[in-house]
């Protein structure tokens, strides 16, 4: 996972962690331990809800999520 891209998405739209957490119905910490490696990884739909909130090329979800 591209963890810097998609911080530097987030940012370029205004959101934090606690922002994007609303938008995928997850806790904070569940998100940053997703979003750092830590044990866990998105889920299909989840990706599909970042695609979504940020209007993502196919391109961009493939350099995030499975560089």
């Amino acid at each position: 996972m591209n963890k810097k891209m998609l911080l530097s998405i987030m940012a370029l739209n205004g959101d934090t962690l606690a922002s994007l957490s609303k938008v995928l119905n997850v806790s904070v910490s569940t998100l940053s331990c997703k979003i750092n490696e830590q044990g866990t990884e998105f889920k299909q739909g989840e990706i599909v809800k970042i695609k979504n909130h940020y209007n993502l090329t196919p391109e961009q979800v493939d350099a995030i999520f499975f560089a």
